[in-house]
C-alpha cells in the first residue's frame, strides 16, 4: 500500500511538471487538452495560422543606458507583459528572441477565430505597453516602444533540432511576412502593421467584436 500510494504521488508530481511546462508556451485552455496526449504537437503538417511579431524600437540604445541585471528586469517585465495578453488570446508564444517575440495563433490546433485573435492581441500588446508606460512614467523611467506586425497564411508545423534538442517550429513565408511588417512599423510610424491577408481573415471569421478591433486600422500604402 505504501509503495502504491508513493507511485500515486509520484505520478501526480510528474503530471503537475508537464501541466507547468506546457503552461509555459500555451494558453490555459489547451493545457488539460495537450496534457492527456502522448504526442501534444502532432505530427508534421501544414495548416493556416496567425503569425504576430513584437518588438522593442532602439532596445539597443535603451540597454547601453542600462546596467546588466536592469536589462534583464526589464525584458522580464516586458516578456510577462506580452505573454499575458497572448494567452488571453488563446494564441501560443512561440519564441522570444532578446527583445523581441513570436507568437502564433491556431497552433497547434486551428480555431475558428485565429486571425481575429492575433488582431485583439496586437492591440491589446500596444495598449498594455501603454499603461507600462504611464507606471514607468511615474517612477521617471523612459517609455518602451514597440513595433507590432501580424500576417495569416499557410505554414509547417512540426519538430526539428537533433536527437537530444528539439523545438517545435512555425516555418513558411507568412512567418517571415510577419517579421517584415513589424519591420515596417518604423517606416510606416505605425505600432501596428497587419497585412491585407489578415483583416480579411478576420472579416470572413465574423467573430463577436472583431469589427471593434478592426476599426482600429486604416489602409496604409502598399509595400515590398
Amino acid at each position: 500500500l505504501v509503495e502504491r500510494a508513493r507511485r500515486l504521488v509520484e505520478r501526480q508530481a510528474a503530471t503537475e511538471r508537464e501541466r507547468a511546462n506546457l503552461s509555459r508556451y500555451f494558453s490555459p485552455n489547451l493545457v488539460d487538452e495537450l496534457a492527456h496526449t502522448d504526442q501534444p504537437l502532432g505530427p508534421t503538417r501544414q495548416q493556416v495560422v496567425a503569425v504576430l511579431f513584437a518588438d522593442v524600437v532602439g532596445f539597443t540604445r535603451m540597454a547601453e543606458q542600462l546596467s546588466p541585471p536592469a536589462v534583464i528586469e526589464l525584458l522580464r517585465e516586458l516578456h510577462g507583459r506580452m505573454q499575458d495578453v497572448v494567452f488571453a488570446h488563446r494564441g501560443t508564444v512561440d519564441k522570444y528572441i532578446g527583445d523581441a517575440m513570436m507568437a502564433t495563433f491556431g497552433t497547434p490546433v486551428a480555431g475558428p477565430s485565429d486571425a481575429s485573435d492575433a488582431l485583439a492581441a496586437a492591440i491589446g500588446l500596444h495598449d498594455a505597453i501603454a499603461r507600462w508606460n504611464a507606471t514607468r512614467a511615474t517612477r521617471g523611467e523612459a517609455p518602451v516602444r514597440i513595433g507590432i506586425g501580424v500576417h495569416h497564411g499557410p505554414v509547417v508545423l512540426g519538430d526539428i533540432g537533433g536527437a537530444s534538442r528539439l523545438e517545435f517550429a512555425v516555418l513558411g513565408d507568412p512567418v517571415n511576412v510577419a517579421s517584415r511588417l513589424e519591420h515596417a512599423t518604423r517606416v510606416l510610424e505605425s505600432p501596428i502593421v497587419a497585412s491585407d491577408a489578415i483583416v480579411q481573415a478576420a472579416r470572413a471569421e465574423s467573430v463577436a467584436g472583431s469589427d471593434a478591433a478592426l476599426a482600429r486600422f486604416a489602409p496604409g500604402p502598399a509595400q515590398a
